[in-house]
């Protein structure tokens, strides 16, 4: 998925919050994501035979599973999120679960680094992510890691950063810097 190839609608943020809801409703752990030309692949530990949910502790047998999310499928789940939330309407909205919160917030940040490639995993509300970065000085990896508390921090800034366009509290960014580290391989 190439999102910043002429595609104005679709963006990190909106694309992992989408895959975050889905991975949410099935009770995923310790999530794997890589970016393929077409899409992502997703890995998780998802527990079979048990009621499905947000982090559910019900017992049952835990499995890998591996997801393949192609760009169409996205775009399906970002349509049916947005109906979900009820987009324009004053609704009750349901409450995003954990996954969805998380990679929201990954996904802005990622938007501000514009990266070319992500491949990112999970453990424990913890991540660290590889991103493929284009500059001046030519296409490197940059590295970075979001503890548990530096997610919990980025969700707690989110209302304030989804102020309308022009409003002092729409003029920030959710930026890393002193929040998570980062390095460059």
């Amino acid at each position: 998925m190439r999102i910043y190839d002429g595609s104005p609608r679709q963006d990190f943020e909106e694309v992992f919050r989408s895959i975050g809801a889905f991975l949410d409703t099935r009770g995923t752990r310790d999530i794997l994501m890589l970016e393929v030309p077409d899409g992502f692949i997703v890995q998780g530990l998802v527990a079979a035979g048990a009621a499905g949910g947000a982090w559910s502790d019900a017992v049952g047998t835990m499995s890998k599973e591996t997801l393949t999310f192609l760009d169409d499928d996205i775009a399906k789940f970002m349509e049916e999120a947005a109906a979900r939330r009820g987009e324009g309407g004053q609704g009750e909205k349901p409450d995003p679960g954990a996954y969805e919160q998380a990679l929201r917030v990954i996904g802005r940040w990622m938007d501000e680094q514009k990266p070319k490639d992500v491949f990112l995993f999970e453990q424990e509300g913890a991540y660290v992510i590889r991103l493929l970065a284009g500059g001046q000085a030519g296409v490197h990896h940059q590295l970075a890691e979001f503890t548990r508390e530096d997610v919990a921090a980025f969700v707690a800034q989110g209302p304030t950063l989804r102020a309308p366009a022009g409003s002092a509290g729409g003029a920030g960014t959710a930026s890393a810097a002193g929040a998570a580290g980062t390095t460059e391989a």
